[in-house]
């Protein structure tokens, strides 16, 4: 079993941030510039949302609003499901799901540690699938 801080790790755990006044435009910029898909909304060294780009297609394109006039603060997700860098890859998975939410802030005593992706969770099932494969099939030839 894998856990999170193993998948940190491996990955990196910088996270790209943005303040809860800067607009939904600078958000949107700097996620195409990081290549991610999301970024934690941080005041005062706290998390204090998420903003995602399934955030800015409901929230802004959908309902006419302008991205270049629009704060953060009015699109973000406030209620931040996280997670600690000691819970298993497959409870976040389960989190992830149950939720219907692509990205989990990591938090270790309440500082904020990383973020990972579903798409973070997936790779690391399917290395460890592909491992456990590896080894039967050394197994099974002798």
């Amino acid at each position: 079993m894998k856990f999170i801080q193993q998948l940190l790790d491996s990955k990196g755990s910088e996270v790209w941030s943005i303040q809860p006044a800067n607009l939904v435009y600078d958000a949107i910029e700097i996620m195409a510039e990081k290549g991610v898909g999301a970024l934690t909304v941080i005041q005062d060294d706290i998390l204090v949302g998420i903003i995602s780009e399934r955030d800015y297609a409901r929230k802004v394109i959908l309902k006419g609003r302008s991205s270049h006039m629009t704060p953060v603060s009015d699109i973000m997700t406030r209620d931040v499901i996280c997670t600690s860098p000691h819970e298993s890859v497959e409870t976040c998975m389960n989190i992830m799901t149950n939720e219907r939410i692509r990205h989990l802030p990591v938090k270790d005593n309440n500082k904020l540690v990383g973020l990972i992706s579903l798409g973070d969770l997936v790779k690391s099932i399917i290395a460890e699938q592909q491992q456990v494969i590896d080894q039967l099939e050394h197994y099974i030839r002798g």
